[in-house]
């Protein structure tokens, strides 16, 4: 994969210039544990917003083994008390830096649900006590962190920080906000998965180098003066104005008069005509290509507009392969106090070898022993599983997996994984042979690639699988197959089960795997993401059609009849994305009805930092395509009522959502879906409620027979399955 970052050669995360010290039990989290190993200072002291579990799922846990294993000495504060700066002097000031990260989520969406309320729990907390991380934490650490040692080396990481690198939409306070860099102040941002980064930065800080110089790390950001370039040879491209990708070059004028230039040196002046092979050219092309810069509007301009906005996430999109992606860099600030917020490539994905290093460093594999008994729901969530893979190359919009852990998938081998399970069984004191999950983002793209290093490496598509899977995706699950076979053949172990998310439109193409799923990884429920049935909500989603659901129901269906087993699916929705109608959601309903599906618990779309659906929510325009003034426009449920209703017709089948859902049927002029009729979506009367006090306030529906007429099938909706009669009870599955 070429490099487009000339400065520095890729870092090995297995390049050691200290020697490696005897891993702790844990890694400390007070003085007392230091003096135990004999420690007087950290090298790194890592700030997190989650409890401390000593497990490669767990981002600080990774961080500190990895750092651990090159020699440093690395101490955590876990969820320390933000209101002053004395819980960050608990491990003393860090010889080389801070590392602060708010912790596996984004702490707003930790504490939010999508209409805004606190959550009444945290996962990432002993006994999931909510209120234990603040708002923002990576800001508000960093800035207790500064005060409590000034002059400290400060650096940012995990989901949060790397979402929030640039200026973004913040769906909690409805405006855009600076990059977290400017609110922070932090000396450096390391985003996505960043072990090479940080390997190298905490080497290059051992050595004495400042931290204000190190500036040619992929997959870092910082602050610099404005039109700060990192020298001579580069060059800066606007892409500050709509459609303009870079500098425009003039046409050159035919009449223009030329002053003859001398004759060259030699006979006659003469030069030979030289070929330049096609692959040279392309070499210079990347070469001119990583010594470019792409400025993007500034944070005053995405502020105050949406259409420019879409824009700037367009382009920074378009930019996010590692293998052709330029640095980006956007102004903050007006006058005097203006900064760069200079962001390098992304950084080159790990290999193999690499992840296995990663995922096989001496974790305790248990939460830290200062929580006691305490019970930490998301230990109990993932103690059984494995991570097998990084990276998704679905593209859903509105998912920032890829805007995090890129669109390349990282796959650890097969004996990693292996003795992973191992480690499970012989060191898990509760386990009892059933390993819970062997997954990642998406369950079934292990070891996928394209087929063409070349081909992936000038890509700039922002989806692999969307409108169609890619001619150049190898789709093979062959070695996930050889992989399950293997995981259930370990003695130990009872069963193995797959609890990730499955791309179902993959797992068409392999029968003998859905085969192998279906009979022997199963465990009852099946969950899976359709999230629409319309072409409208789904084209904005990038996701494909439901008709490839429907195949692989069927598939599914006919694998567990033949191996016996009553199994059902659990398809997931999402309310209210952007690009959908109040009829799509009442066609999604009939088609849930028509399928006897009856979901409890739905989601209603939440803009995440930096998800093209986001952009889509915000800007009202859709950056999958070129953005202009008069671009297409995205409507979106943004009104409370209109986000309720299209989370009521999920649950169609919930009494409590029924008159909000007659309204809305008698306002679409859709009453002939108000009845008690087998095609009928809710009944005309609220049980317990008297009949003069639940008339509707607008025309009533015929009363005639009591039964209703079914709404006609349109081509190419969901819409069909009010014709229909609902299928039987083996169909049915509770989400």
């Amino acid at each position: 994969m070429p490099v487009t970052m000339p400065a520095a050669p890729v870092p090995s995360i297995f390049a050691r210039a200290r020697p490696p010290a005897s891993p702790a039990p844990f890694l400390p989290m007070s003085r007392a544990e230091m003096r135990e190993l004999g420690w007087d200072e950290c090298d790194v002291v890592l700030v997190t917003g989650d409890a401390y579990l000593d497990h490669p799922s767990f981002g600080m846990a990774l961080v500190g083994r990895l750092l651990e294993a090159q020699g440093f000495r690395v101490g955590i504060i876990s969820q320390p008390d933000w209101k002053s700066a004395e819980p960050f002097r608990a491990l003393g000031r860090p010889r080389l830096f801070f590392g602060i990260t708010a912790g596996n989520m984004d702490s707003l969406i930790n504490r939010y649900t999508a209409e805004r309320k606190i959550r009444s729990d945290d996962a990432y907390t002993p006994d999931a006590e909510a209120g234990r991380r603040p708002d923002r934490a990576v800001t508000v650490y960093a800035q207790r962190a500064r005060e409590a040692f000034p002059g400290a080396n400060v650096v940012l990481g995990s989901i949060e920080a790397s979402l929030r690198r640039i200026a973004h939409y913040d769906y909690w306070s409805d405006k855009v906000r600076r990059s977290v860099l400017a609110d922070s102040k932090a000396d450096l941002l390391l985003f996505g998965s960043a072990e090479r980064a940080l390997v190298a930065l905490a080497h290059r800080l051992d050595a004495g180098e400042p931290i204000d110089a190190i500036r040619d790390l992929r997959g870092t950001a910082f602050l610099a003066k404005p039109g700060w370039l990192p020298d001579a040879d580069w060059c800066e491209q606007d892409s500050t104005a709509l459609d303009r990708p870079g500098r425009v070059e003039p046409h050159p004028d035919p009449y223009a008069m030329e002053p003859e230039k001398p004759a060259a040196a030699g006979e006659g002046g003469a030069q030979p005509v030289r070929i330049v092979p096609a692959e040279e050219r392309a070499a210079a092309r990347r070469q001119a290509r990583g010594r470019t810069v792409v400025r993007l509007p500034s944070y005053e301009t995405v502020a105050i507009d949406p259409v420019m906005y879409a824009h700037a996430s367009r382009v920074f999109h378009l930019e996010s392969n590692p293998g052709n992606a330029r640095a980006l860099v956007q102004a903050h600030g007006d006058g005097p106090g203006r900064r760069d917020v200079w962001l390098n490539p992304p950084p080159i994905p790990l290999s193999t070898p690499e992840m296995d290093f990663v995922f096989g460093l001496p974790y305790a594999r248990r939460p830290h022993p200062s929580y006691g008994d305490a019970r930490i729901p998301a230990w109990d969530m993932i103690k059984f599983s494995i991570n097998i893979m990084r990276g998704c190359f679905g593209g859903c919009t509105f998912c920032s997996i890829t805007e995090h852990e890129g669109r390349i998938i990282q796959s650890r081998s097969e004996a990693s994984i292996l003795h992973e399970i191992e480690e499970i069984r012989d060191r898990t004191p509760d386990f009892k042979g059933h390993i819970t999950d062997l997954g990642g983002p998406t369950a079934n793209m292990y070891r996928m690639a394209c087929k063409d290093k070349q081909i992936e490496s000038s890509c700039r598509r922002l989806s692999c699988v969307y409108p169609g899977i890619c001619e150049n995706l190898q789709t093979d699950h062959a070695p996930l197959i050889s992989l399950y076979r293997k995981a259930r053949a370990i003695p130990g172990v009872k069963r193995v089960t797959i609890g990730s998310g499955l791309r179902y439109d993959l797992a068409v193409r392999s029968p003998e795997y859905v085969r192998e799923l279906v009979t022997h990884h199963v465990s009852g429920l099946l969950k899976i993401a359709p999230e629409h049935t319309e072409e409208g909500p789904l084209s904005k989603m990038m996701k494909p059609g439901i008709g490839t659901y429907e195949k692989f129901a069927a598939m599914f269906e006919k694998y567990s009849r033949e191996a016996g087993k009553k199994q059902h699916l659990v398809p997931y929705f999402i309310a209210a994305h952007p690009g959908t109608t109040d009829e799509d959601m009442l066609n999604l309903a009939l088609w849930l009805k028509k399928n006897g599906f009856r979901p409890d618990q739905v989601q209603t779309f939440m803009p995440t930092p930096m998800a093209m659906a986001t952009t889509m929510y915000h800007s009202r325009r859709n950056p999958l395509r070129k953005v202009s003034a008069d671009s297409e426009i995205v409507e979106t449920a943004r009104a409370g009522k209109l986000r309720k209703l299209h989370k009521a017709l999920l649950r169609w089948h919930d009494p409590e959502n029924w008159p909000l859902i007659r309204e809305a049927l008698l306002g679409m002029g859709r009453a002939e879906l108000i009845g008690s009729g087998p095609n009928c979506l809710v009944p005309r009367h609220q049980p317990g409620v008297p009949l003069a006090v639940d008339r509707p306030g607008r025309r009533p529906a015929s009363r005639s027979g009591g039964e209703c007429r079914a709404a006609p099938a349109r081509k190419g909706s969901g819409s069909g399955a009010a014709a229909a009669p609902a299928v039987s009870n083996r169909r049915k599955a509770r989400s």
